[in-house]
């Protein structure tokens, strides 16, 4: 068995980032409609970059 970490994320789909700051994915949508989260598209799928959920939290 390997003892390396994962890598961290760069991106988090809607779900994934909804979980990851413990809110609804409703919540998570208004954010992006307020410009409060940034997206990014790859294909068909909606990503939210990892600094702009980091630039949320910031207080």
């Amino acid at each position: 068995m390997l003892d390396k970490e994962a890598p961290e994320k760069l991106a988090y789909s809607i779900p994934e980032a909804a979980a990851a700051v413990s809110i609804g994915r409703s919540k998570v949508y208004g954010l992006i409609a307020e410009g409060r989260l940034e997206t990014r598209k790859i294909g068909k799928r909606t990503v939210i970059p990892a600094a702009s959920l980091a630039k949320l939290l910031e207080v």
